[in-house]
């Protein structure tokens, strides 16, 4: 996972060094959205989707009118409604700050839609089960990583600032689990974001 993380940093400090040295236009922007969240385990049968919320600001670098980089800080909640505790069903809230690094490829006749993929990491803030309000943070690993897939399209409202609606998808390619002896846990998020960027 220090390899994972090591790579990303890595290869954020390139992106942010070629920012500097090519020209090209730079937006700001923030977000809010809904997350449906779950896990993948070949060993839980009980991963009900969990409602919760991100929100979060980014930053992205055009290098022509189709391509561009964009990076976001977000507050993710994560994790699965109806899983087990002990022998209790219980809710687990899994709460992360997320770093998805993301190419974005721009295309319609306006070049208002957008596709976006790339590599996310996550750093767990905090995590709980809904049964006996226990913190839980012990027995999860404090970074998560995975892939980042995404679909918009941004509607001009003013002279540089546009509109946009999101669909975005992260699956996870690492444990969750803390010293985890059956099946590999591992992060399943769909989102619905809109917000603004200038």
């Amino acid at each position: 996972m220090r390899k994972i993380l090591t790579t990303l940093l890595i290869t954020a400090g390139f992106c942010t060094a070629a920012f500097s040295q090519t020209k090209g236009t730079t937006e700001f922007g923030i977000n809010v959205g809904y997350n449906g969240a779950t896990v993948t385990a070949g060993n839980l049968t009980n991963t009900d989707y969990k409602s919760g919320f991100n929100a979060g600001v980014s930053v992205e670098h055009y290098f022509s009118e189709s391509w561009s980089f964009k990076t976001k800080l977000l507050y993710d909640q994560k994790g699965w409604d109806n899983g087990f505790y002990g022998t209790k069903t219980t809710n687990y809230s899994l709460n992360y700050l997320t770093v998805p690094l993301l190419a974005n490829w721009h295309f319609g006749r306006t070049k208002n839609w957008f596709l976006n993929f790339g590599p996310y990491v996550s750093f767990l803030l905090a995590a709980s089960e809904s049964a006996g309000g226990q913190d839980v943070k012990p027995y999860f690993n404090t970074v998560d990583g995975g892939l980042d897939l995404g679909i918009g399209i941004k509607f001009p409202v003013a002279e540089k600032t546009k509109f946009f609606i999101e669909l975005n998808g992260q699956g996870g390619v690492t444990d969750i689990g803390k010293n985890n002896s059956g099946s590999s846990i591992k992060n399943s998020l769909s989102s619905i974001n809109i917000g603004l960027t200038f």
